[in-house]
């Protein structure tokens, strides 16, 4: 036993060896297939599509059947026998393999002239889409693997369908092998399949390669360091945290687990309650997705999606992400006004806060590869470019860390853990790829933008809401650059008409994709949240849900104020006055959405007072002058008036003799 431990010990301690080597593989070829030139190297990728997306589709496979096999599900129940579970994963693993093969022999042919397809071509692309359906469910759960299925049976009963859901009569051998396989523009293997591979890869690679740094656990300190003057304390500490680790790692759960073992405790020790804490590391998790300057995987496939720069998105998506973070910052302030809780003095900061000189470099662990990528893209060079340089970035400097430097395989580590979240993505962009071909086989979100703006009648705040409730729907227990691809092909074409720009309106579906995150039932930031702070799953989410409100409602803003924005990709041009005048009255929506949530003020607000603000709230964002100047000087005027009746502005305040006891 000795002996294997020590074999195994350049391994995270979950994984076998062959899961890392792949994995390993898979990350070089990669990073090869994304290398910059950077004006000094040969150039060597990118590699042929029809080779590169089944190679690291087969590679992504073999990771996941080696982590998880069947055969270890089967051993594990004892009514099951293990041989059926490994005969599972060879019948899979070849079926696999075959179907992979097959595209690249035959996609050469198909780019060279004439093709006919004949019966195993439409085997191959069942087999290869029941494949994805069968690994994806294991790795994402049932919700995108259920409305693939879905997809797959309209793509074949289409044209039974009653009303505008019906369909022309599909061949079914060129329908299942063209539309599913046998595709470089939709289909399993198509464009989303390469546009994750060679822009995302390096992105995920970066965020996993952080973790590795020890970095994590330095900004948590800072953070709270920072933010102790602070009444929330812990609570502002881990937005700050969450905000800063989440723009880099880009995915909400990740994020969650990777800093809510050590804010949520800290939230918790505050006098927060349990579900509170892990609302509040849920809600700043997801928002990392949204908070320049790298954001994710889903804000690299929208630019592409849109067709702008992804500067151009990056730019866009800050004055949101400002906003939504200061709602957050609002509603800790107002909510540990309720439950009496003061700043924490210096002497009384845990010793494990302390900090040091190792803490302060590795601060620049954080702040180097965001610089670096900032740099790259505004010299000119590619997100995949940016990313794979700020990834070399990285790795030399995380030797400033003592740790790094007496062990070194904690990189690879961090790339093996790298390769193996690039394999569950890739599973998830393959059921992403069946739902895009059948919805460009079906025309389905033509008829889905009639039957909304049918409903709407071509008002366009109710195609919003209508749109809204539909993200939500369909982002539910999805990871967010599945979330968003799913909404973005079925919802865009709706909102493109009513005179929506397109990085408008794909900014307005990726927030609610984001938003999924945290929005009950299925709400798997939150869920994740809740695991660490031993709260109940579901009051979490609720929590969560009302401490991100602002989440819900910034789209809106920027849908009829595309100013927002800030960039002419959005739909208006930019000009001081309009953008001062928005950017204030967004800060009055924040300051009453936020202490109407926490139902205090000062003092415990009555229901009346809540109603009022959330009203004011909401009509303060309305389009006419004429009605949202007078509302904004009336919601001044109820401020000033409440902090001076309430001890703000003159007087003491009164005293706090018994605590709001509403959760």
């Amino acid at each position: 036993m000795y002996i294997q431990k020590k074999r195994l010990s350049l391994l995270p301690n979950d994984l076998s060896i062959p899961v890392g080597l792949v994995a390993l593989i898979l990350c070089a070829i990669g990073i090869i297939n994304s290398l910059p030139t950077w004006g000094i190297i040969p150039r060597i990728g990118p590699f042929n599509s029809e080779a590169i997306r089944p190679l690291m589709f087969g590679l992504s496979i073999g990771i996941l059947i080696l982590k998880n096999p069947f055969y270890k599900t089967f051993l594990d129940n004892k009514k099951l026998n293990p041989i059926i579970g490994l005969s599972f994963d060879i019948l899979i693993s070849v079926a696999v393999l075959s179907s992979l093969i097959l595209y690249y022999t035959e996609m050469k042919a198909l780019n060279e002239g004439l093709f006919y397809f004949e019966w195993y071509h439409a085997l191959t692309g069942i087999l290869g889409a029941l494949m994805m359906l069968i690994l994806c469910w294991r790795q994402w759960g049932p919700s995108l693997s259920v409305f693939g299925v879905i997809c797959l049976v309209y793509l074949y009963t289409g044209q039974y369908w009653p009303g505008i859901f019906e369909t022309a009569p599909v061949d079914i051998i060129d329908t299942t092998a063209s539309d599913l396989w046998f595709n470089q523009n939709d289909g399993i293997l198509g464009m989303i399949a390469g546009i994750v591979i060679f822009n995302v890869l390096p992105f995920i690679l970066l965020g996993s390669m952080l973790e590795g740094t020890g970095a994590g656990l330095s900004l948590i300190k800072i953070s709270f360091n920072l933010m102790r003057n602070f009444r929330g304390g812990p609570a502002h500490a881990a937005i700050v945290a969450s905000g800063m680790f989440g723009t880099i790692s880009g995915g909400a759960v990740a994020n969650v687990v990777g800093t809510g073992v050590l804010t949520i405790p800290m939230i918790k020790k505050r006098g927060f309650d349990s579900s509170f804490a892990g609302g509040v590391e849920a809600t700043a998790s997801s928002g990392g997705q949204i908070m320049p300057p790298i954001m994710g995987a889903a804000a690299l496939v929208l630019a592409d999606f849109v067709g702008v720069s992804y500067l151009t998105v990056i730019t866009a998506a800050l004055v949101p992400a400002l906003a939504y973070y200061a709602s957050l910052f609002a509603t800790v302030y107002f909510e540990s006004q309720r439950l009496g809780i003061e700043t924490i003095e210096k002497e009384n900061i845990e010793k494990e806060m302390l900090l040091n000189n190792q803490d302060y470099k590795n601060i620049i662990l954080i702040f180097a590869p965001i610089l670096t990528v900032l740099y790259a893209l505004i010299s000119g060079l590619s997100p995949a470019g940016s990313g794979i340089t700020a990834l070399f970035v990285l790795i030399i400097l995380s030797f400033i860390n003592p740790d790094v430097r007496r062990n070194p395989s904690r990189l690879i580590n961090s790339l093996i853990k790298g390769g193996i979240n690039f394999a569950q993505v890739m599973i998830a962009v393959g059921v992403i790829g069946i739902i895009t071909a059948v919805l460009g086989a079906t025309n389905l979100p033509g008829d889905f933008a009639i039957i909304i703006s049918s409903v709407a009648n071509n008002w366009l705040i109710l195609t919003l809401i209508l749109a809204m409730l539909a993200a939500i729907l369909l982002g539910m227990g999805m990871p967010t650059l599945t979330a968003y691809l799913t909404i973005a092909l079925i919802l865009g074409p709706s909102l493109n008409k009513l005179g929506l720009e397109p990085l408008t309106t794909h900014m307005f579906v990726f927030y609610y994709g984001v938003a999924s995150n945290i929005t009950p039932p299925v709400a798997l930031a939150a869920f994740a949240a809740a695991a660490i702070a031993n709260a109940a799953p579901l009051e979490t989410a609720m929590k969560a849900m009302r401490i991100g409100l602002v989440m819900f409602i910034i789209p809106f803003v920027f849908a009829y104020y595309p100013i927002l924005l800030l960039v002419e990709a959005a739909g208006a041009i930019f000009n001081w006055p309009e953008f001062i005048s928005i950017i204030s009255r967004l800060a009055l929506v924040i300051y009453l959405l936020s202490s109407a949530g926490s139902g205090f003020d000062q003092r415990k607000l009555s229901y009346y007072e809540i109603l009022i603000r959330i009203v004011l709230a909401i009509a303060v964002l309305l389009v006419n002058p004429w009605i949202h100047w007078p509302i904004a000087t009336l919601i001044l005027a109820m401020i000033f008036l409440h902090k001076r009746k309430n001890g703000k502005l003159g007087g003491d305040p009164p005293p706090l003799t018994v605590l709001d006891e509403r959760n």
